[in-house]
């Protein structure tokens, strides 16, 4: 592949075959909204503020200062070049075909994974809500249904990624817990009283478990994140793809700032860090309950359970289209790019049987081959990132050279902060080989991502030749 143009041959970056576009611009922004609240943020948050305590506010404004920065420089290139392969075709148009690979498939794996996780959690709340059913077969009805939707049309996954992100924004993000919050703060919310500093700056201070505890909390934030890709991918397949990216990614940071940043300066404010219910109900749970709010742990219940399905149907959607990407590009079995109706119909069936597989193997084998496969894709969001920020680095110089004229989306003070972002992702990788728990899941990833690198580069060397 050329380094030196920006138009790009067949078999390339940009050889992929027609999807339909039925996605709208409300789509779009619903997917980019619906991917920031994910369940991450519901389920995930309790432990890191129990590690970090008031500190989680700072832990949560640095990595999502970083995740600005990936999704701006995401948002340059996608702009630029709508792909449903996403940062995938652009680290192989910047990188080399191994680098599209390697980053290709590591996601791939990482979706199909969180597919069935994301089906375990679900079916989890719904059999608290009915015991006695199997919980395996609501995983397997939740994974029927999103399937058949995303096997009918791409505007069925909008469809169900518009209401489901609607109603996880209604029901916590704006219209409750955040208004509730802000008013309980002030002591305007009858029957409460003004915490003022409280929790803040007792129970051990701001900082109770020292710096320690702060970088617990931040490896826990930096995860939180997922989804936020997704709205790139889906714009390959949007009425106006270039106005889509642009609009998300201008609108990701007072997303950011809102829903996660907001949220945790709400929760540690009106409940003690250390407080057992923040782990074991879950910090809004606790937020709410202490707020005497009727019903807060169903009413919550609720909501992950439409994050979670919400977050299945993204899972199943970006996955299918990673990997019709790579079929298109050369990059995989060449069945996997069929496309029928607009629908890359069989990367919908295989992603879905392998989140399936998944969570048969959460049954099967709990003990080491499941925690195994969850260690593997412990860190590759990290991986991708790495391959974002160098792909924009390259392909920035080359777009400035040779065509200006689409950068739409311009990554703020390049390259300054592209560095700073490069930097502080070394620093979450060393962060993570400091502490025992994420060690073993950058190693297993480090080890996933060399062996996809060697496949990828043997196969580009083999393409060379030939």
């Amino acid at each position: 592949m050329s380094r030196t143009t920006l138009d790009t041959p067949p078999g390339s970056a940009d050889a992929e075959a027609p999807l339909s576009h039925g996605l709208k611009q409300r789509h779009l922004s619903m997917i980019a909204l619906g991917g920031v609240i994910g369940a991450g943020l519901f389920v995930g948050s309790g432990a890191g503020i129990a590690a970090a305590g008031p500190s989680i506010v700072i832990a949560y404004a640095v990595s999502g200062l970083l995740v600005m920065l990936v999704m701006r420089m995401l948002g340059e290139m996608s702009a630029a070049y709508p792909s449903s392969g996403s940062f995938s075709a652009h680290a192989e148009r910047a990188i080399g075909p191994w680098a599209g690979f390697t980053a290709g498939w590591a996601f791939w794996v990482l979706l199909c994974t969180a597919v069935g996780l994301e089906g375990i959690a679900a079916a989890k709340i719904v059999t608290g809500w009915l015991p006695g059913t199997p919980e395996w077969g609501w995983v397997a009805l939740f994974m029927v249904v999103f399937c058949l939707a995303n096997l009918a049309a791409v505007k069925n996954f909008g469809e169900f990624e518009f209401w489901f992100a609607a109603l996880k924004v209604g029901a916590i993000a704006i219209a409750l817990f955040l208004v509730l919050g802000v008013l309980a703060i002030t002591g305007v919310l009858p029957g409460t009283d003004a915490p003022g500093t409280a929790h803040l700056t007792g129970d051990g201070g701001f900082l109770p478990n020292g710096g320690e505890g702060l970088v617990i909390g931040l490896l826990a934030s930096v995860f939180a994140y997922g989804g936020l890709e997704t709205v790139t991918i889906a714009a390959a397949e949007s009425q106006d793809p270039v106005k889509g990216v642009a609009s998300a990614v201008r609108t990701a940071m007072w997303r950011i700032a809102l829903f996660y940043i907001g949220s945790m300066a709400v929760i540690v404010t009106l409940v003690p860090w250390n407080s057992e219910a923040v782990v074991t109900s879950g910090p809004y749970v606790a937020t709410l309950e202490r707020l005497d709010i009727p019903g807060a742990g169903q009413l919550m219940n609720v909501v992950i359970f439409v994050a979670l399905l919400s977050a299945m149907n993204a899972n199943i959607y970006g996955s299918s289209r990673i990997a019709y990407s790579l079929v298109g590009r050369g990059q995989g079995p060449k069945a996997l790019g069929r496309v029928s109706a607009g629908v890359p119909r069989v990367a919908v069936l295989v992603s879905c049987v392998f989140g399936f597989a998944c969570v048969v193997l959460s049954y099967w084998r709990p003990d080491d081959v499941f925690p195994w496969l969850l260690n593997m894709i412990g860190a590759v969001i990290l991986v991708v990132w790495m391959f974002i920020a160098v792909s924009q680095l390259r392909l920035r110089r080359r777009l400035d050279r040779e065509a200006p004229q689409k950068l739409v989306v311009r990554m703020w003070a390049f390259p300054a902060l592209t560095w700073v972002a490069l930097a502080g992702m070394v620093a979450v990788f060393v962060l993570m080989a400091r502490e025992p728990d994420t060690r073993v899941q950058l190693y297993s990833t480090g080890g996933m991502t060399l062996f996809l690198a060697a496949i990828g580069y043997a196969r580009q060397r083999a393409r060379a030749r030939g």
